[in-house]
């Protein structure tokens, strides 16, 4: 028996074929024409409603290549800090560590954690503190990053940010309910990166 499963295993009819990445889309994303179809044979005097697909733009192919520079885009819900900049490397605090981004990164999702995001161009670097958010990384070098709430970290008063820490801690040692704490958690958590980044 474990010979003609081994047989069975080793003798493949099905030629194998090459599974495209999943951030390989078409130049052009497929009319939803099955939906529309189907609405009009049910409901024909009324214009079908739009499905996600006719929303949907296109990903840039894959490059061939590796390009020479990153594409970010840093935006905040209030405003947009960097588009389309074109920079060496972007090092993101992400929740499993530091992760260095460069051009030809694998695609990535990471979350964003309190601390210091390097943006590198050259010889210059500028530094911003993030409170959290999401960065997607494509495998055709752009990288999409979205905070909720960011600055730069050279306007950051360090004496507001101990005494944040202190205010918060008070907080976390004299709350009483999970709410209470879970806020007061948050501030301590904030403030502390914070701190590590003015002092590190």
């Amino acid at each position: 028996m474990l010979r003609r499963a081994t047989t069975l295993l080793t003798r493949s009819t099905i030629p194998l074929r090459a599974r495209p990445f999943s951030t390989d889309v078409a130049e052009t994303a497929p009319a939803d024409s099955t939906f529309s179809d189907a609405w009009k044979k049910v409901v024909p005097h009324i214009d079908p409603p739009r499905t996600p697909l006719t929303f949907m733009k296109p990903r840039p192919v894959t490059p061939s290549s590796i390009p020479t520079k990153l594409t970010v885009n840093f935006v905040l819900p209030y405003a947009s800090e960097l588009s389309a900049k074109e920079v060496d490397m972007v090092i993101i605090p992400a929740t499993t560590g530091h992760m260095g981004v460069l051009p030809g990164h694998v695609a990535t999702i990471a979350e964003l954690k309190p601390g210091v995001m390097s943006v590198h161009e050259g010889n210059d670097v500028t530094k911003y503190f993030v409170s959290s958010g999401f960065a997607f990384i494509h495998a055709n070098s752009i990288a999409d990053i979205i905070a909720v709430e960011a600055v730069p970290l050279d306007r950051v008063d360090a004496s507001l940010v101990q005494k944040g820490l202190a205010e918060f801690t008070q907080k976390l040692n004299s709350a009483s309910t999970d709410l209470e704490k879970a806020e007061a958690q948050i501030g301590v958590d904030v403030h502390s990166a914070l701190n590590s980044a003015l002092t590190g």
